[in-house]
């Protein structure tokens, strides 16, 4: 074993690397999972729903725009425009509310990071930094789950 790998190996941390470490677990208890993904729903949640609001009027009342949209900006392959239209609002207007209560989080999650797939493929390829943020968000909840403050977890639901 070369002399690095020896000092990372011994159990007695001293000087910068034990201060270093004391103060990860001083922090460790503040940053647990729960919290982590309270906030990733939240954050997650409020990226798509409030896209969503932007392609209706009124509570769900898909608009004009949203429909030019889909023709000429987003044209997402398979799909017609107009069903796609519907399908995408809909989708950011459910999936959010259900991953910010915590229910279903892990489908939720996997929802969200589909309709990431489909916009980073076929809508905006150059925005991958954007979408990387996004997906990796959505694989965190949808691996882990959503935590103790969460529907799921009051339903017994992993």
């Amino acid at each position: 074993m070369n002399d690095i790998a020896a000092a990372l190996a011994t159990p007695a941390a001293t000087g910068l690397r034990a201060s270093w470490n004391r103060i990860a677990d001083l922090a460790s208890p503040w940053v647990s999972h729960s919290l982590l993904a309270l906030c990733a729903r939240i954050a997650l949640g409020a990226i798509f729903f409030l896209s969503g609001r932007t392609k209706v009027e009124g509570l769900l009342t898909v608009t004009e725009g949203t429909y030019a949209l889909f023709r000429e900006e987003y044209r997402v392959p398979i799909l017609p425009p107009e069903i796609a239209a519907h399908l995408a609002t809909y989708a950011e207007h459910l999936l959010p509310v259900l991953l910010v209560a915590g229910l279903l989080t892990r489908l939720s999650a996997l929802g969200l990071l589909g309709m990431t797939a489909v916009i980073q493929l076929f809508v905006y390829p150059d925005a991958w930094p954007t979408h990387l943020s996004w997906a990796t968000l959505a694989l965190y909840l949808a691996a882990r789950g959503g935590g103790t403050v969460s529907i799921d977890r009051a339903l017994g639901l992993r």
